[in-house]
């Protein structure tokens, strides 16, 4: 069995979650405080699970950012890499949850957008096994786009197994869209295990059918894509072979981490195995990760908020 960590890299911020319930940002009145950004999702996932995660971001030297690092040990991630920023304040987020469980996001962008390429150390990924790149705000704006990019081609050439979601958020792309989707393409080469939703999958690819998306990420180089379905389930495909895996029925509450706790899942299971590229060519046990993955995502569902929901994960997700 594999017991190294995976390491998670990209934004650490403060969710500002309101509390009243379906509607917009515009009229909300009421906010909580709550640690989030999709990486964090991950790593929050894997170690509930019983994994090892490693996180890899920058916070303001700000109660924010003091939160932020007591919010990932108690959650027992190794936070040795998160730095902290003596310039910059920690990134904000305001969310409100509309009807249907869909979000509406404004973000107030600090000191992950600052993480340059001299500050990804050797010493941060070398005893990772899995690294997963899973920023929705990484390929916005130098230094850490810049940053970004050359840490995954990096861990790319030094044989790591590369994870890649590409968490596109339509607020933050607006007029820069084909900027996205070369860099999303760029990654996406790089990368073993691909997540994308059934909406990143036609805005990246240009296809309107599924299957030709995913094919075209194949050809970009991918191993693995899982396309993700929400109530019906994953589309997953090795290049060799694809299938859709069912999920489970939930009453759906709270969307905001699904995605995120379906990524952390999956890796926690493939770090399960020595070899977690050759699990990718077995195709059933592939399946049967993606299942588990499904659960988890959908569990998720069912409570508000992200990391709250996170840590209530129990056995049942595995029955």
């Amino acid at each position: 069995m594999n017991k190294s960590s995976i390491l998670c890299v990209g934004e650490l911020l403060i969710d500002f979650f309101c509390a009243d319930i379906d509607t917009d940002l515009a009229h909300g009145q009421h906010f909580s405080k709550q640690a989030g950004g999709a990486p964090a999702n991950v790593c929050a996932t894997i170690t509930v699970l019983g994994g090892r995660a490693r996180f890899l971001s920058k916070v303001g030297n700000d109660p924010f950012g003091y939160f932020l690092k007591e919010t990932m040990r108690d959650l027992t991630i190794d936070h040795s890499s998160i730095l902290v920023d003596q310039h910059h304040p920690t990134t904000l987020a305001f969310v409100s949850l509309k009807e249907g469980g869909e979000r509406d996001f404004v973000f107030n962008r600090g000191a992950d957008a600052h993480l340059n390429r001299e500050e990804l150390h050797e010493s941060s990924w070398r005893e990772s096994s899995i690294i997963h790149f899973g920023s929705a705000t990484a390929l916005l704006d130098d230094p850490f786009k810049s940053a970004y990019q050359a840490f995954i081609q990096t861990v790319k050439e030094a044989g790591k197994f590369v994870s890649f979601d590409p968490n596109f958020r339509s607020d933050l792309w607006k007029g820069r869209e084909r900027d996205f989707i070369e860099m999303a393409e760029h990654c996406i080469g790089q990368a073993d295990f691909v997540k994308v939703s059934e909406e990143e999958c036609k805005i990246i690819s240009g296809c309107s059918h599924l299957s030709d998306g995913v094919n075209y990420f194949h050809r970009l180089g991918a191993s693995a894509v899982a396309v993700t379905l929400g109530k019906n389930g994953t589309l997953v495909s090795n290049g060799k072979e694809s299938s859709t895996v069912p999920s489970i029925l939930v009453h759906s509450v709270d969307s905001t981490g699904a995605g995120d706790a379906f990524v952390g899942a999956t890796l926690h299971h493939l770090n399960q195995y020595q070899d977690p590229k050759a699990l990718l060519e077995n195709f059933e046990e592939l399946k049967n990760v993606i299942s588990i993955a499904n659960r988890v995502g959908a569990t998720v569902c069912t409570k508000i908020g992200a990391i709250s929901a996170i840590r209530e994960l129990g056995e049942e997700v595995f029955l």
